[in-house]
């Protein structure tokens, strides 16, 4: 399994000591993220959503370009904490970056079970060998993630804050289901990290248990936090209001 994993958008599995010397330069990768950049800021953007946009785009750096992509191909608690900070992180400041549609926020439940099927469907560990194993089908996982989880965010932000909330406990309660099944199913189920966990220290099931917890508490943090965000925006124009 590991000699397939060789065809991986990431390259070959990395050993540890080799890992800080794994930065993925694609050529266009970087230029596409510079063309999106340099576009971006041409545009009439407030100063908020300009640190937002170039805040995603650092993320998106971290998950493609530096060795955090090599080491996913390892370990799949490292392909978890990518996909998290996928759509947890550089989703949500890039949907900061625009402008809010009110259009949006009337989708907010059919997007979020958009989402969260995608989000499913490449954690199934067939999609997710086929992914692993194919660089246009990973681009084909890593954009409708993104794609799914910008457009969600968006909802999100441009919403009620009542529905907002509910959404947001919706999306923990899924991560956090998720990132159970993963801790206690009885076997590893990802059989591109049977022959490559090993020299990280890790056995299979304990990459995959690793995964899980990440998925259970940290991962869930984001939502809990833009909940709370939201819940405290109502108290403070509550507050003004009877003032």
């Amino acid at each position: 399994m590991e000699a397939s994993l060789v065809s991986s958008y990431c390259g070959p599995p990395p050993l540890p000591e080799d890992l800080w010397g794994r930065w993925n330069f694609d050529p266009w990768l970087i230029a596409a993220m510079l063309v999106a950049t340099a576009l971006f800021m041409q545009g009439r953007h407030a100063p908020r959503e300009r640190r937002a946009f170039l805040g995603g785009c650092v993320m998106l750096a971290v998950i493609f370009i530096s060795p955090l992509c090599a080491l996913t191909v390892a370990l799949f608690s490292a392909r978890v904490v990518h996909h998290v900070l996928l759509v947890a992180v550089a989703a949500p400041l890039l949907a900061l970056a625009v402008r809010q549609q009110a259009r949006l926020a009337r989708l907010m439940t059919p997007l979020a079970a958009l989402h969260i099927a995608i989000f499913w469907l490449w954690h199934a560990p067939d999609a997710y060998q086929l992914a692993l194993t194919h660089t246009s089908l990973y681009w084909l996982m890593q954009l409708s993630l993104l794609g799914s989880a910008t457009l969600l965010w968006s909802a999100i932000f441009a919403g009620t804050p009542g529905k907002s909330i509910a959404t947001l406990l919706v999306l923990t309660i899924q991560m956090g289901l998720l990132g159970a099944l993963l801790v206690f199913a009885p076997q590893p189920l990802y059989a591109p990290h049977l022959a490559t966990t090993a020299r990280f220290g890790l056995s299979p099931h304990e990459d995959q248990q690793l995964a899980g917890l990440f998925m259970w508490v940290p991962a869930s943090l984001p939502y809990v936090a833009a909940g709370l965000w939201r819940l405290m925006a109502v108290l403070r124009a509550e507050g003004r209001r009877a003032a």
